[in-house]
């Protein structure tokens, strides 16, 4: 890839948000501080609502994958990003090996072969227009990757040699940030639970069943209108409960809220009972 070509496309601007993303990023240890991080300066620079990120671990012997997302995902799509052996995957690193190790960018309907036909599918239907890849290998041997991230988009087709240049820039930040996460996640999980309140960690007891339900919708970006529509109850009663969220998760505000409900899985299972009454 010419990178030159690409450099006279970029304004001020934009390279001057890059900047701070990658300043932003030192401040970044934990899962939930990764995913307000990419939801804020890198946005802006890279715009996303699926974060995929493999980072290689040495027992398992292989890349292992994590998912961040803004916007409702099938189960099944999620699955397919994560698994390192899976079609999807293996397409996408090989697309990337083929480029040289640079990032490839892939338009949804060019992800061929009747293996990745239903992930296609379900992207499309999900709304995802493209997905734009990168990694970085060991010295001289491109094969033995030590991270691979993907970024999905939906809405309109964005600029696809933007995007490449930006990630080819933001790429040395992004595998740095979450190597130091996952160092930081493994020491916490070893460490006494007191050592664990006392090092900052969000704490997960006290979060009730419609909190958690509320914390689901927080995620697809309901406001507390539509939220109360959904639950049938006011949008005072939602904004209450949202209060509640942010002082028992000690986070600023929805999107800090929403990450740290990641981090301790208070997602995964989210109560279906919407219609029942307060």
């Amino acid at each position: 890839m010419n990178n030159s070509r690409h450099i006279s496309t970029v304004s001020p601007a934009h390279v001057e948000a890059i900047v701070r993303a990658a300043e932003s990023a030192l401040e970044v240890c934990r899962r939930y501080q990764f995913f307000v991080w990419t939801q804020g300066n890198v946005q802006l620079v890279l715009p996303h609502q699926l974060t995929i990120c493999g980072a290689y671990q040495r027992q398992a012997r292989e890349l292992v994958f994590d998912a961040f997302n803004s916007v409702s995902v099938p189960e099944g799509l999620l699955e397919a990003f994560t698994h390192p052996r899976g079609a999807l995957m293996q397409l996408l690193q090989g697309r990337w090996l083929d480029n040289r190790c640079h990032p490839v960018r892939l338009a949804v309907t060019e992800l061929d072969g009747p293996a990745v036909q239903a992930h296609r599918q379900a992207l499309q239907q999900a709304g995802f227009v493209s997905l734009v890849a990168h990694g970085l290998s060991r010295p001289q041997r491109p094969s033995e990757m030590e991270s691979f991230f993907v970024f999905g988009q939906q809405g309109s087709a964005p600029d696809g040699e933007l995007q490449c240049h930006t990630l080819e820039l933001l790429m040395p930040h992004i595998h740095a940030t979450w190597h130091r996460v996952q160092v930081q996640e493994r020491e916490l999980r070893n460490l006494p639970e007191a050592a664990v309140q006392r090092s900052g960690a969000v704490p997960g007891s006290g979060i009730t069943g419609r909190e958690r339900q509320i914390l689901g919708w927080l995620r697809e970006g309901m406001s507390n209108q539509e939220i109360g529509e959904v639950l049938g109850i006011s949008a005072l009663t939602v904004k209450n409960h949202v209060q509640k969220i942010l002082r028992k998760l000690n986070a600023a505000n929805r999107a800090q809220a929403v990450a740290r409900a990641m981090t301790l899985n208070l997602l995964d299972r989210v109560p279906v009972d919407v219609g029942r009454p307060d």
